[in-house]
């Protein structure tokens, strides 16, 4: 297999992870989006409701968050404060980059790593989130996502020092969005 198809598999193989987080976020927000109205109409009008949906709703809202910070990370895309970039040389930028790059790594891998113990010890406590469903169960995608988030900004930091070794062109704005 030659570097060119392995690279090509690789994108490939990227884009359908990256088509599968993004439906499983469509998902999760369209039944945040169908779920809390209903929710709303049970109580207001007939006096009932679903036990479950407040818990599960909150726990939907922590999923749809993390994915959306994942899909943000995916390409670099999440919101900054970027008052100096445009002052800056395009090394300098990458430069900048690369360290908030690994900056950013650092912090979501300590994060993970405690999330992580977080979980085993709600497993080992034996708590429930709601119905029959145990709360380590719903809380896993804490340490997925933020690990997803860390290795993610370890390959931006690569790109940004690719840059700023000159072994890789500086990505291209086109109305403000790098291409």
């Amino acid at each position: 297999m030659s570097p060119d198809s392995r690279k090509g598999e690789t994108f490939r193989v990227l884009a359908l992870i990256h088509r599968a987080e993004d439906l499983l976020l469509a998902l999760l927000l369209g039944a945040i989006v169908l779920l809390a109205p209903l929710q709303i109409v049970l109580r207001n009008f007939f006096d009932a409701g679903w036990i479950w949906a407040d818990p599960f709703l909150r726990l939907l809202v922590l999923w749809v968050a993390l994915f959306g910070a994942m899909a943000a990370s995916r390409q670099d895309k999440q919101i900054a404060v970027d008052v100096v970039s445009n002052f800056l040389s395009l090394r300098v930028k990458a430069i900048v980059g690369l360290l908030t790059g690994l900056f950013t790594a650092f912090v979501c891998i300590v994060v993970a790593y405690h999330s992580w113990l977080f979980v085993l010890g709600e497993r080992a406590y034996g708590s429930i989130a709601f119905g029959d469903v145990p709360a380590w169960l719903c809380e896993i995608v804490i340490p997925f996502a933020f690990a997803m988030i860390a290795v993610r900004h370890i390959g931006h930091a690569f790109s940004h020092a690719a840059v700023a070794l000159g072994l890789k062109p500086p990505p291209v704005e086109c109305n403000g969005a790098e291409t």
